[in-house]
């Protein structure tokens, strides 16, 4: 196994980081015209990729905590998208100079009813000291916990033996219960507090749950693309490990259905009236053929493909599919962040599409930087090559 640290990708990190700067720069100008279109389409985006993040994150822990030895071969790839969080939170400078823009409660004179009432109740929480607070809070926990199993898996490449390993998995499981809550907590502050009249206690599952799939995506994504280059993770998988990731969306496909029918379920059969508008306007209007499109887009289709068992096995055809999960899961940010904007129905913005590939291009600048320096494979794991011959029973 080469163990020379990976040097390459420069031209990648240029052309991306170039693109970057020319879209946002783009989202920036049109800001100057409709900033509260642009701040709306850049949360979308926001969201979207740091879900991707914070999913890679959640799964390096549950590995870690699982004791799982048949991924170890693609965890390198795995520990550095989440090395992505510090760009995350320079990118969330933009929302928060922005906030009056998309968030109704940080500016509430001049709201009346109902509205008002919930904002003046919700007020000890929702105000920008205590939000920005929390924000740094989030930030800190997830590049810490990040940068620890990243950094002593590293080190393991040069030292060996289980100890570092032991380390790691300790974090993994004990970091969990925090970046569950804090995780949760961002959406409702990010996306939720949108409406300060609407509440969900399982929102912040409905974002994980999209997420953690979008992240299961990227890494069947990366593992096609790095097939045919030997110094990468793709390079060691064999067809079991692309079956498995394969089982993966199938059950996180599943499972983001599964999120998203027993929010809608409870509060149909509650009808509650602080919950029940959030669903009309995302049903009873234009937007509810968006919804009818994600549920067969998002579910039902990528689920039948998925029962494949030649499809999961195939890298090539399982990242096809991994590509259309990824893009359906931006439309279902979009479903839930926009309706706020244009509430008559759908109305697309150049805005959205240079947001979304400036913070996309931003992150790829960043984490293939962050790739640079270290072995595409963690070679010093006790249990990589047990890893490299694995066959599941």
């Amino acid at each position: 196994m080469n163990a020379t640290p990976f040097q390459g990708g420069s031209r990648l990190t240029g052309i991306a980081g170039a693109v970057a700067a020319a879209a946002l720069g783009l989202t920036a100008l049109g800001a100057v015209g409709d900033p509260r279109q642009a701040l709306a389409s850049y949360l979308v985006a926001f969201v979207y990729w740091l879900g991707i993040a914070l999913g890679a994150l959640i799964l390096l822990g549950a590995l870690h905590a699982a004791k799982a030895r048949w991924p170890v071969v693609l965890r390198r790839f795995l520990e550095t998208i989440p090395q992505t969080l510090p760009l995350f939170a320079l990118l969330f400078l933009p929302i928060a100079l922005g906030l009056k823009h998309v968030f109704v409660w940080v500016e509430p004179a001049g709201l009346g009813g109902e509205l008002a009432q919930a904002v003046a109740h919700k007020r000890p929480y929702l105000n920008v000291p205590f939000f920005l607070a929390r924000a740094v809070v989030y930030f800190v926990v997830w590049i810490g916990v990040a940068h620890l199993l990243r950094r002593w898996s590293v080190q393991q490449d040069r030292v060996g033996g289980h100890a570092l390993t032991l380390r790691q998995r300790r974090l993994g499981a004990a970091s969990l219960p925090f970046l569950a809550l804090t995780l949760s907590f961002a959406a409702f502050d990010w996306m939720m507090s949108i409406d300060p009249r609407f509440y969900s206690t399982i929102f912040g599952v409905y974002w994980f749950a999209g997420s953690f799939l979008g992240a299961f995506a990227v890494l069947a994504i990366a593992a096609a693309a790095t097939r045919a280059l030997p110094d990468h993770f793709g390079h060691h998988l064999n067809a079991d490990h692309v079956h498995s990731l394969g089982k993966f969306l199938l059950a996180f496909t599943a499972f983001w259905a599964y999120i998203a029918f027993s929010q809608f379920m409870l509060i149909w059969i509650a009808n509650l009236p602080e919950e029940v508008p959030w669903y009309i306007v995302r049903t009873g209007s234009p937007w509810g053929r968006v919804g009818i499109f994600l549920a067969l887009g998002h579910f039902v289709v990528p689920f039948f493909l998925l029962l494949s068992r030649d499809l999961k096995r195939d890298p090539r055809r399982l990242a096809m599919v991994a590509a259309w999960l990824l893009l359906v899961h931006w439309l279902d940010l979009h479903w839930v962040i926009m309706p706020h904007v244009h509430q008559a129905g759908p109305a697309p913005s150049w805005m959205d599409l240079t947001a979304f590939v400036g913070v996309g291009a931003a992150f790829l600048a960043f984490l293939v930087f962050r790739m640079r320096g270290a072995a595409t494979v963690p070679v010093g794991d006790p249990y990589l090559e047990e890893s490299l011959r694995y066959q599941p029973q």
